[in-house]
């Protein structure tokens, strides 16, 4: 044994507690703050005066010349009907001004109201909403495995987005918890969100009995007439690109906008398979599709709060897999914020997306360059913007929090650079002199513990202390900070006569449903 070297066993014991520790100090910088950010960035807009005008009469022109298929809905197909629309077979052909006469009584901006209204969000004007990963089956567990999900998983997740605080909104489906039956699933993810968290989450749109289930349940958890004079719920309804609204969505949509819920409109577009392969057409076709859908929850009710959202990749014509972070799908987010503020209307798009199956170089690249986009866009609503893996396909805890940490840094940007006399620092500057240092004065102590962010997973030690601490990589790091938030959680708050008329309800639609898949 070499001197100065303890025995094996004591080093990795000492090793391991070195790693424990580093991550419980790592995850006690997650603070669970209740201040939703604002964009103080100046809106890019990639389109000029002349090309914004000509995307929209080529919609236009989508609408009234070729028509959107309302599918299965003979509903639908009346409401349209009675509006003045011209009707053959389920096509449904949208003179414009129909369209933008419509569209014109959707809010510019809303609130969902959380159970604690210390988390309720402003969707629209200058706010930012981030919301976690929606839809994977699978699931990057802590130990990097890739499995199905369950509920537990989507609970855990559920309890990982509350403790991050660049997550002000739950979302829904973080992972589909793949041990539930399909038609009972709505049941335990929205009591999940509900027991498990405090932050606005989502309903469910897999069916309008589904989405129906969710309205009445919102009435337990909010009051009665909470579902229908409040907005507690957003949902996302997906188009089938090209141009056709299911019956599903429809449904779903119905459900909805009747009871003063918010739908994330969001064709669901993949550029060269259901889309003309050039941008341009891709979003003319994208922006006929979410104005005929948004028009449409507008037919059902005047007002309902709508949010023109999308789904966006590009195929690879060598593979015909979705790619993402490409340029394409930089402008095309980039343009649909800009038409939605043409609109008048609150705005989405997704974050941290990456088609890599790994927490590697090329996930971190992707995923900044699709969020950062959209954050230049002064996008109001970001859906994926945490623990996005392999197209969509896997959940991952790790990348959860490696997402949010670098949300944490950009929402230091999009605040914008306070400048008054107490941040110029003037007497700071004139009192250390030249060839001074700032660490001990007094300025320096009294900021130096808010002014920086301290992130949860980056290396700041030295390369012995890494070594030490077993030469973790990032993915290793936030997994470990993962299971410390997950393992320290204390669920916020939750009135018992809510939880107990919430338990009952579930309890009895689950005897009422029926276990087979569809």
């Amino acid at each position: 044994m070499k001197r100065g070297h303890p025995p094996a066993a004591t080093r990795v014991g000492r090793r391991r507690g070195g790693i424990r520790q580093a991550a419980a100090a790592r995850a006690r910088r997650s603070v669970e703050s209740i201040v939703q950010p604002v964009n103080r960035i100046p809106a890019y807009a990639l389109l000029d005066p002349d090309a914004e005008e000509a995307i929209h009469q080529a919609s236009m022109r989508i609408l009234e010349e070729i028509g959107v298929d309302f599918r299965g809905d003979p509903e639908a197909l009346a409401l349209w009907r009675e509006a003045g629309a011209e009707i053959a077979g389920e096509r449904v052909s949208i003179p414009r001004e129909l369209a933008m006469t419509r569209l014109a009584t959707a809010p510019d901006r809303f609130t969902q109201h959380a159970r604690n209204p210390e988390r309720s969000v402003v969707i629209g004007g200058s706010n930012l909403v981030l919301a976690p990963v929606y839809g994977p089956p699978y699931v990057r567990d802590l130990d990097g495995v890739r499995r199905r999900g369950t509920l537990e998983d989507l609970e855990n997740f559920i309890k990982l987005a509350w403790r991050l605080p660049a997550l002000n909104h739950s979302g829904g489906i973080i992972c589909e918890p793949q041990d539930v039956p399909i038609p009972k699933r709505h049941l335990e993810t929205f009591r999940a969100h509900v027991r498990h968290s405090d932050k606005p989450f989502m309903g469910a749109v897999t069916s309008p009995e589904r989405a129906m289930d969710c309205v009445e349940m919102a009435r337990i958890v909010f009051g009665g007439a909470d579902a229908g004079e409040r907005t507690v719920l957003i949902s996302l309804v997906n188009g089938n690109s090209p141009l056709v609204w299911d019956a599903t969505m429809l449904g779903a949509m119905k459900v909805y906008a009747r009871y003063g819920q918010a739908l994330l409109v969001s064709p669901f577009i993949m550029q060269g398979a259901n889309t003309p392969v050039t941008t341009a057409g891709a979003l003319a076709q994208l922006n006929a599709e979410a104005v005929a859908g948004m028009a449409f929850a507008q037919l059902v009710r005047p007002g309902a709060p709508v949010v023109y959202g999308n789904t966006l990749a590009t195929v690879s014509m060598q593979s015909g897999a979705p790619t993402y972070g490409t340029a394409e799908t930089v402008m095309l987010g980039l343009a649909i914020t800009q038409l939605a503020r043409r609109y008048g209307v609150p705005s989405r798009t997704a974050g941290m997306r990456t088609g890599s199956k790994a927490c590697d170089a090329d996930a971190g690249a992707q995923s900044m360059i699709a969020m950062l986009s959209a954050l230049l866009g002064r996008v109001h609503f970001v859906l994926h913007a945490a623990g996005f893996l392999e197209s969509g396909l896997s959940a991952s805890f790790a990348k959860m929090v490696i997402d949010a940490d670098q949300l944490s840094h950009l929402l230091g940007v999009v605040k914008g650079l306070d400048v008054v006399d107490d941040t110029l620092a003037f007497d700071a500057i004139r009192e250390v002199g030249p060839s001074g240092h700032f660490f001990g004065h007094g300025h320096t102590i009294e900021h130096y513990d808010s002014v920086f962010y301290r992130p949860m997973t980056a290396e700041s030690g030295t390369w012995d202390q890494w070594v030490e601490e077993g030469r973790q990589d990032v993915e290793a790091r936030a997994a470990a900070v993962a299971a410390s938030l997950i393992d320290s959680f204390e669920p916020p708050p939750l009135d018992e006569g809510v939880a107990q008329g919430l338990d009952e309800f579930v309890a009895r639609r689950r005897r009422e449903l029926a276990d087979e898949a569809f």
